[in-house]
C-alpha cells in the first residue's frame, strides 16, 4: 500500500506522509483480517492473506536457472508490447466515450451492452470448446460439466465462469495438461479485447486482476509451447510462466515497478522470484514507455487533472515562469476593507486559494510591493470571527485570534455564502498582517520552467508568487500551471485542465 501510493498516487513525498500511510495500511489490514475471521467463523484469527491471493508457490518444484533469464526478458518485451497495444485502444476507446458517451442514459445503454456481449461471448466460447479434461486428481473446486461426458469437465467453463481471480490460482498451480493450447489462446484473445472494451466504463471496474488473467493465460500458453519445444523439460513448468506473464502485462499497462514487484511476491507468498518479476516488469515498462504512456497516466491526462509528473517536460527550458503564470493576480492590501475581501471571495469567477498581500499604498496606480501572502480559508475564518475595526487607524481591541480557532475549521472551511456580513461592517476595515504569512516562496519571472517544477515537487508548494526586479506581484504559478504542460508529439502542448 505504502509503495503504490508512493509510484502511482503522489506528486508530493516525505517521511511523514510514509509513516502516516504506513499506520492507515496496517489498520485496514487489521480491520479486513478482523472481519474476514467473523465471516468465516474463527473469530479473532487474523492470519488471513487478505482478499487477493493467489496461492502459494513451491521453491523446490519451480526454481529457476539461468538459461531461463532471456526467456523471461522476451516475456517483458512480449508484455510491454501487449500492454502498450491495450493502451492505445482503450485511449481511442475512451476519446470516443468522452465525445459522444457523455450522457447518463447513453453510459448505462453502454454498460448493458458490454454486460450482454461479455456474457454471449462467454457462452459461445465455452460452446464452441471441446477442451474437457478427466476430474480425477483434478483440483478445480468447482469443475463444470457443459458439453462434456460423465467425469470430465470443461475447462473453457472453468477459466469464465470462475471469479478472475479463481482463474489466475488455476493457471498458477493447475498441473501441466490441464488446459488445451488453443483454448489459451482463444481465452486470452477475447478477455484481451473485453478488458480493455470495459476499463472506462461509468461503473467501479478496475483493471488490476483483468490485466493478471490476460498475462497469465499468454503466459501459461507460452510455458506450454516451450515444453513442446523442449520435449518436456523439467524447467518448462507452465505455472512459472503464468506468473511471468501476469507480471509482464500488467506490468506493461500500468507501468509500475517498485510497488508491483512487492505486490506480486506478497500475493504469491515467495521472494524466490523476486529477481525475475523484477527483471520482467523493468523490461515491460522499458518496451511499453517507447510506445506510450501508462494507462493510470494516460487517464489522469484524458481526465484534466492537474497531476505532476516527477519530472517536467524535457523540451521545457525555454519557458520561464513569466510565460506560464497567471495573470493578473488578484491581490489584498494590507489593511483592506471587509466588503472588499467578501466580493472578492465570493466571486465564483475566480475560486482562488491564496492571495497576495500587497503594501497599502490607494493614492498609486502601480503594483505593489509583496509583504505576505494570505490563504482563503485564514480570511474566511477572519470574517466569522469578526476581526476587523471601523477604522484603519484604530487597534484590534477584541479579543484575539488562537491557532485553535484556524484547527478547529480544518478541513471543513465554511462556504463564504454562509457568513453573514452586514451593510455597516463593510465599511469595515481588516488588518492581514498579523494573519499572513510574511515570507511565501517566491521566483523571479524570468526563473525557468524545470526550476519552478522541482520547487512544486519538492516543497510541495499550491502557490507560487512571481515578482519583478522590484519585488512587485506580477503573477501567480499554481499546480494547473504547471501541468498543463506536456511533451507531445509535436514538441511541447499545452493541454486544457478541469476547472474543479
Amino acid at each position: 500500500g505504502v509503495l503504490f501510493s508512493l509510484e502511482e498516487g503522489a506528486s508530493f513525498w516525505n517521511q511523514f506522509l510514509t509513516w502516516r500511510i504506513f499506520f492507515a495500511s496496517m489498520i485496514s489490514t487489521f480491520t479486513l483480517n478482523s472481519v474476514l475471521s467473523v465471516y468465516h467463523g474463527n473469530a479473532w484469527d487474523l492470519s488471513s492473506p487478505g482478499l487477493i491471493n493467489f496461492g502459494r508457490f513451491d521453491s523446490e518444484k519451480m526454481g529457476y536457472t539461468i538459461q531461463e533469464i532471456p526467456i523471461f526478458i522476451f516475456m517483458g518485451v512480449v508484455g510491454g508490447i501487449l500492454g502498450a497495444l491495450f493502451n492505445a485502444l482503450n485511449y481511442w476507446l475512451t476519446m470516443f466515450r468522452i465525445r459522444y458517451i457523455h450522457r447518463p442514459c447513453l453510459q448505462v445503454i453502454e454498460a448493458m451492452l458490454v454486460a450482454a456481449v461479455t456474457a454471449a461471448v462467454g457462452f459461445v466460447m465455452i460452446y464452441c470448446s471441446r477442451d474437457c479434461q478427466p476430474i480425477q486428481g483434478s483440483s478445480v473446486a468447482y469443475p463444470l460439466q457443459l458439453f462434456c461426458a460423465d467425469g470430465e469437465y470443461n475447462s473453457m467453463a472453468t477459466a469464465f465462469f470462475n471469479t478472475p481471480e479463481k482463474s489466475v490460482v488455476n493457471l498458477f498451480h493447475d498441473p501441466p495438461g490441464s488446459y488445451n493450447p488453443m483454448t489459451l489462446g482463444m481465452f486470452t484473445l477475447m478477455y484481451f479485447f473485453l478488458a480493455c472494451w470495459t476499463y472506462g466504463l461509468t461503473v467501479s471496474a478496475g483493471v488490476f486482476i483483468p490485466s493478471l488473467l490476460i498475462g497469465a493465460a499468454w503466459g501459461r500458453l507460452f510455458g506450454i509451447s516451450l515444453s513442446y519445444l523442449t520435449k518436456g523439460s523439467i524447467w518448462a513448468d507452465p505455472g512459472k510462466y503464468a506468473l511471468m506473464g501476469a507480471a509482464a502485462q500488467l506490468g506493461g499497462i500500468v507501468r509500475m515497478t517498485l510497488s508491483l514487484t512487492v505486490i506480486m511476491m506478497e500475493a504469491t507468498g515467495n521472494v524466490t522470484y523476486g529477481f525475475p518479476i523484477m527483471l520482467v516488469l523493468m523490461t515491460a515498462k522499458i518496451v511499453g514507455d517507447y510506445f506510450v504512456e501508462g494507462l493510470y497516466d494516460m487517464h489522469i491526462q484524458l481526465q484534466s487533472v492537474p497531476f505532476l509528473h516527477w519530472e517536467a517536460p524535457v523540451t521545457s527550458h525555454s519557458l520561464t515562469a513569466r510565460e506560464v503564470m497567471s495573470t493578473p493576480v488578484t491581490c489584498l492590501r494590507r489593511i483592506e476593507r471587509v466588503g472588499t475581501v467578501v466580493d472578492i471571495l465570493s466571486d465564483t469567477s475566480s475560486n482562488h486559494n491564496g492571495f497576495p498581500v500587497v503594501e497599502s499604498n490607494p493614492n498609486t496606480t502601480q503594483v505593489a510591493g509583496l509583504r505576505g501572502l494570505i490563504l482563503r480559508s485564514q480570511l474566511i475564518v477572519l470574517l466569522k470571527h469578526k476581526v476587523f475595526v471601523e477604522r484603519a487607524n484604530l487597534s484590534l481591541v477584541q479579543r484575539r485570534l488562537k491557532l485553535k480557532d484556524f484547527r478547529d475549521a480544518y478541513p471543513r472551511f465554511p462556504p463564504i455564502q454562509s457568513i453573514h456580513v452586514s451593510q455597516d461592517e463593510r465599511e469595515c476595515m481588516i488588518d492581514l498582517s498579523e494573519f499572513m504569512n510574511p515570507s511565501p516562496y517566491t521566483v523571479p519571472q524570468e526563473a525557468s520552467l524545470p526550476r519552478v517544477f522541482k520547487l512544486f515537487r519538492a516543497l510541495g508548494l499550491r502557490h507560487l508568487v512571481v515578482v519583478n526586479n522590484h519585488n512587485e506581484v506580477v503573477g501567480m504559478v499554481t499546480r494547473k500551471d504547471l501541468a498543463r504542460y506536456r511533451l507531445g508529439k509535436e514538441g511541447l502542448e499545452e493541454l486544457s485542465l478541469a476547472q474543479t
